[in-house]
C-alpha cells in the first residue's frame, strides 16, 4: 500500500481496479481497515484465521493489521475503501475479517465514492457523501460465507488439505483418524475451536470453493461431481439450503 493511504488526511478513501481472472495478491497487509466490494467477479481471501468468499455484488472487510492475500475468480471490478483506524471505531465495525451484503444504496455510494476527489472537503457534498457511506458499511448485514481455520496444528493440517482439495464425501471417523484423534475427541475440540460442527465447516469449504468455481464458469454437474456429492441434485439442496438460491442463480 502507498503512504498516500496510510498518510491521507481523509478517513476515507475509495479506489475502483479491475483485475483478471486468476489475478494473486500474496499474504499483505494494512495500516486501514479495507471494504472490498466485488463489483463483477468473485474474491476468494485468506488469513490465518480461515477463509472467505465474496461473490458478485457482496464485499469483505479486513480489519487494519490483518494479514490476508486474495485470488480474482472471473474478471473482477474491485471497489475497495480504506478506512482510517479512528473512523473504524466510530463505526463500530469487527475486528475480524467478515464477508458482508451490500444494499442498493450501498453500491450506489460505492460507485459514487470513487469519482470523489481523494482530497475531498469534509463539510462538502463528497464529505457527507464518505460519511453516508461509512454509516452503510456500518450496517452492512454479514454473510456466512467463511470456513474458520483452527489453531490446534492437527486439525488445522487437515483443515488445509481440504481447503486445498475440498469434498463433502469421508467419514467422520476417517477424517477423526486422519487427524490422530479419536472420533469423540476430534468433535469435540473441532467445535471448540472453529464454532462449528465439522459436517457443517465442511460443507462451508465446498460451498466456499462451489462459488469461486461458479465465478470461473464452471459447470454444476462438473462442481458438484468434483466436491464429492452425490448427484448435481443433491448439491443444489445443500447449496440452495445455506445461500437462499441454486447455484445457477447465485451470482446472476
Amino acid at each position: 500500500m502507498s503512504d498516500f493511504y496510510t498518510e491521507s488526511p481523509r478517513a476515507l478513501i475509495a479506489t475502483a481496479r479491475d483485475h483478471a481472472s486468476g489475478d494473486i495478491f500474496p499474504s499483505h497487509q494494512h495500516a486501514r481497515g479495507q471494504f472490498a466490494y466485488a463489483a463483477r467477479g468473485a474474491i476468494s481471501v485468506h488469513t490465518p484465521q480461515g477463509n472467505w468468499l465474496v461473490p458478485p455484488q457482496r464485499a469483505c472487510w479486513v480489519p487494519a493489521g490483518l494479514a490476508h492475500g486474495m485470488r480474482m475468480h472471473g474478471a473482477v471490478t474491485m471497489l475497495n475503501v480504506f478506512i482510517e483506524p479512528g473512523a473504524v471505531v466510530q463505526a463500530g465495525l469487527p475486528a475480524h475479517c467478515q464477508v458482508l451484503g451490500a444494499s442498493p444504496l450501498l453500491r450506489q455510494l460505492l460507485a459514487d465514492a470513487v469519482k470523489v476527489d481523494a482530497l475531498y472537503a469534509a463539510e462538502s457534498r463528497a464529505g457527507r457523501l464518505m460519511a453516508l457511506l461509512l454509516d452503510e458499511i456500518a450496517a452492512a448485514t454479514p454473510l456466512p460465507l467463511s470456513a474458520p481455520l483452527p489453531r490446534d496444528a492437527r486439525l488445522a493440517r487437515l483443515c488445509t488439505e481440504l481447503f486445498r482439495q475440498p469434498r463433502i464425501d469421508g467419514s467422520l471417523d476417517a477424517m477423526a483418524a486422519q487427524a490422530g484423534m479419536s472420533r469423540r475427541t476430534f468433535t469435540r475440540l473441532f467445535r471448540t475451536e472453529t464454532g462449528l460442527g465439522f459436517a457443517q465447516w465442511r460443507q462451508q469449504a465446498c460451498l466456499l470453493a462451489a462459488i469461486a468455481r461458479l465465478a470461473d464458469g464452471q459447470a454444476v454437474t462438473r462442481i458438484a461431481l468434483d466436491l464429492g456429492y452425490a448427484s448435481p441434485s443433491a448439491f443444489t439442496a445443500a447449496f440452495r439450503r445455506v445461500l437462499g438460491q441454486a447455484p445457477s442463480d447465485y451470482l446472476v
